[in-house]
């Protein structure tokens, strides 16, 4: 479109996505905000759902690879620019993979320290809550969360485990797998909270009026053409309808699907706790194998079974301000509900988390336990298995994508924004080649 032409731009979804195609617009050179509006409108508040509860990792070895770098590269100039160290805790962290034995007696001592410290008991009329014996578990495997495709799995080379990584206890690793190269297969991080919500106040500093508790019903377009967007203000139940508009772009995560059913966007519910605890920074990715008979001791305080099969895999980083932030396997027994503040956890699964890990870290074991939480990714499947996110407009103009970046959402929102700014300005993307993703290459 022409940079002359007023435009009135409204942008569906408070998350990191939305947050950055808001930034970027309002700093590409034809933006005029004389003649350019934008309105973001967000359900709940900003960052309310996987936005605020991600575990904040940046990697060049991440995926998809046609956007990852140049993502990567402007987490950098942000965080340069607008003092990212101390606004949302950018920095490089070390990366690897522990493969671990956990014994029975790693667990008990565990168990007893926790004892000694007045903690909590570890017995229940002498036999050790955490032991039990268990029937044949006919639960469902957890699946992967797909953080580690098959070219990254390639960059692991193994080593020793690093001295001052000293919250992992050494002596249940059998191998440490460091990922990648210094600066080519570079890791880092940022808190994914403020990182969002900084990113949403330069963009307001910047003009862009932000809209919480507004849930959008509805987009209204011809077969050509969009004409206005119609939400709920869930503080008074008024349906207001903004006319007039001339673009939208639907960054919703996984509540994008429901909002534009043939983005044929999907949801799947992930687990994760937040420890209080100051650590040296690194992202460590577990495969852990645990006593067959083990059982965490809340759900053997219920009289259940184990979830586990003997192998466990969760993932845990460091994170700044004095935390350690960890995630399990993700699932898909509860549905999407309507908005983010009504994501329900559950407790049993984040207990889970805080048990394994409580096997292998005694930091991690004795520390307070600041956030139970779960949130919804979101993901487009396409070619049966892969997943790529959909970037750019669609068959029906002025509407456009935003969606389906699975837990890379963090990572690759800053190239995100960027590449949407350049599809609506410039009429193309330029500093990517995201021709794989284009929405219109699926009849959205």
């Amino acid at each position: 479109m022409e940079d002359q032409q007023k435009r009135k731009i409204v942008i569906v979804g408070g998350g990191i996505i939305g947050c950055t195609t808001a930034y970027y617009l309002t700093r590409h050179p034809k933006f005029d905000p004389a003649k350019h509006s934008i309105l973001l409108l967000e359900a709940t508040e900003i960052a309310a759902g996987a936005s605020g509860k991600a575990g904040g990792l940046l990697a060049l070895w991440a995926y998809p690879k046609y956007i990852v770098p140049l993502s990567y590269r402007l987490h950098e100039q942000l965080a340069i620019e607008h003092n990212g160290a101390e606004r949302w805790g950018y920095r490089r962290l070390g990366c690897g993979t522990i493969h671990g034995t956990v014994k029975t007696s790693d667990i008990e001592a565990r168990a007893l320290l926790k004892s000694n410290n007045g903690n909590e008991s570890s017995r229940d009329n002498g036999a050790p809550l955490s032991i039990q014996s268990t029937q044949k578990d006919n639960s469902k495997d957890w699946e992967k969360l797909p953080k580690q495709d098959d070219a990254a799995t390639q960059l692991l080379k193994g080593s020793a485990l690093p001295p001052d990584l000293n919250w992992i206890d050494g002596n249940i690793v059998q191998t440490w797998q460091e990922m990648g190269q210094p600066d080519e297969t570079e890791t880092a991080q940022v808190h994914p909270l403020h990182f969002t919500t900084s990113i949403a106040e330069l963009a307001r500093e910047k003009g862009v009026d932000i809209r919480t508790g507004a849930k959008v019903l509805k987009i209204n377009h011809s077969k050509t053409d969009v004409r206005n967007v119609e939400y709920e203000d869930r503080a008074t139940g008024q349906v207001n309808v903004i006319d007039d508009v001339t673009d939208v772009v639907v960054a919703a995560g996984p509540w994008t699907g429901r909002i534009v059913p043939r983005t044929k966007i999907e949801s799947l519910r992930a687990h994760s706790v937040v420890f209080e605890a100051d650590v040296t920074p690194y992202a460590v990715f577990t495969e852990l194998a645990l006593p067959n008979d083990y059982v965490p001791e809340h759900r053997a305080k219920k009289g259940q079974r184990r979830k586990h099969k003997g192998n466990v895999d969760p993932e845990v980083y460091a994170r700044p301000f004095g935390e350690v932030y960890a995630c399990g396997e993700p699932d898909n027994t509860v549905a999407l509900p309507e908005t983010a503040d009504l994501v329900q956890r559950d407790e049993d699964q984040c207990d889970d988390l805080i048990a394994y890990l409580g096997t292998i870290s005694p930091a991690l074991h004795n520390a307070h336990i600041k956030a139970r939480q779960a949130c919804y990714l979101p993901r487009h499947m396409r070619f049966g298995s892969e997943y790529n996110p959909l970037i750019g407009p669609t068959s029906i103009n002025g509407l456009w994508i935003a969606s389906g970046h699975t837990c890379w959402g963090i990572q690759n929102g800053p190239a995100t924004g960027y590449l949407m700014a350049e599809w609506m300005m410039d009429g193309e993307a330029k500093s990517a080649d995201i021709e794989s993703m284009d929405p219109r290459k699926f009849k959205v």
